[in-house]
């Protein structure tokens, strides 16, 4: 199942044909403190961002509190931490939603969310979220996806640990259901990625493959393989955001501070017009240089009928001689008249 190549956010055109759509994605990084959440929404707005987003769920909607070995986190960053006591840190409390949407839409930025479960898809179709992201972890809820496309906006879906199958049927599911369009995000679900294990050559693949709008959710460190991706066709990049890394937060490890996340949004949008076309043609920027070019001039002055030779003819700038390539069929010909050096060279000088 296929769809145009670009969606619509809140207006916003999203495909391979317009500037890269960047989400400043918050994630518990405001430490539960509403106060801090609106600053950060202030933060994030001045960084150029297209999108903020936010994630919708409490501990008890995304997870159980159930004291077994499979309820416990083993490695990385949360090692040890059960999954209801992190959630119920990084949780994004519903009741601060509303404020969130009213700081969002004083800033003149876009804010949409990652709902986990129908009671969250409910909350913000209510505040009039204008798109939905499915988290990775969620990529294979299509139950989950099918209810949030059925609202008729836009889905964006990571894709980290789907296989190509599991990729496919929640696309399918999105549109089937109703989605207005969907995006398909590359993504490492580790946390921080690896830049050996980012594999950003997967999102020219997943172009090709499931003909929908790729981009990339970015766990790697700096913006190295954010702008990567846009060089291979990514029109979405998402990344995490804080306000300072030193605060501490449940993704503040992987996370960009203010500074960092603006030279990111300036990054992927420089390398995006930096793509351009594939052309040949002179430029007219470059017309003013055409001049500078190398060609053929007297390099000491020559009297008629003298042979030219490369000790009187070199090729130098600028450009107003004959052009280099035409050196072998004029060394051994007699000056047509006297030569003085410096003069560029052309056909009539030469007998």
């Amino acid at each position: 199942m296929t769809q145009p190549p670009e969606i619509e956010i809140a207006g916003r055109k999203v495909g391979p044909a317009h500037e890269p759509f960047v989400i400043c994605e918050l994630s518990g990084n405001h430490n539960g403190s509403l106060d801090r959440a609106l600053a950060m929404i202030d933060a994030a707005a001045e960084t150029g961002c297209d999108a903020i987003k936010i994630q919708t769920y409490t501990a008890d909607t995304i997870t159980m509190d159930v004291d077994r070995p499979e309820f416990r986190i083993h490695g990385g960053l949360w090692d040890g931490r059960s999954l209801h006591e992190l959630y119920q840190e990084a949780q994004t409390p519903y009741e601060w939603h509303p404020a969130l949407f009213a700081r969002a839409a004083q800033r003149g930025v876009i804010l949409f969310s990652s709902p986990f479960d129908e009671t969250a898809v409910d909350l913000l179709a209510g505040l009039g979220a204008p798109a939905y992201k499915i988290a990775s972890f969620e990529a294979v809820d299509l139950p989950l996806i099918r209810y949030a496309a059925a609202k008729g906006k836009p889905l964006i879906i990571s894709t980290g640990m789907a296989n190509m199958a599991e990729i496919e049927a929640a696309r399918d599911a999105a549109l089937q259901a109703g989605a207005a369009g969907v995006v398909l995000l590359h993504c490492v679900s580790s946390y921080p990625a690896s830049f050996e294990d980012a594999n950003v050559r997967t999102v020219a693949d997943m172009a090709e493959r499931f003909g929908c709008p790729i981009g990339l959710s970015d766990h790697t460190p700096g913006s190295a393989a954010s702008v990567a991706a846009i060089a291979l066709g990514a029109c979405v990049i998402e990344k995490h955001f804080t306000l300072a890394r030193a605060d501490g937060g449940p993704d503040a490890a992987f996370s960009l501070e203010p500074d960092e996340f603006r030279a990111l949004t300036a990054d992927c949008k420089n390398a995006w017009r930096a793509l351009g076309r594939a052309h040949y043609d002179l430029l007219g920027s470059e017309k003013a240089n055409r001049q500078f070019r190398r060609s053929l001039y007297v390099a000491a002055d020559v009297k008629a009928g003298e042979p030219l030779s490369r000790a009187n003819v070199r090729s130098i700038r600028p450009g107003d001689g004959l052009p280099p390539g035409e050196l072998d069929k004029v060394l051994g010909r007699p000056a047509a008249r006297d030569l003085k050096r410096g003069e560029p060279l052309d056909w009539g000088m030469v007998g």
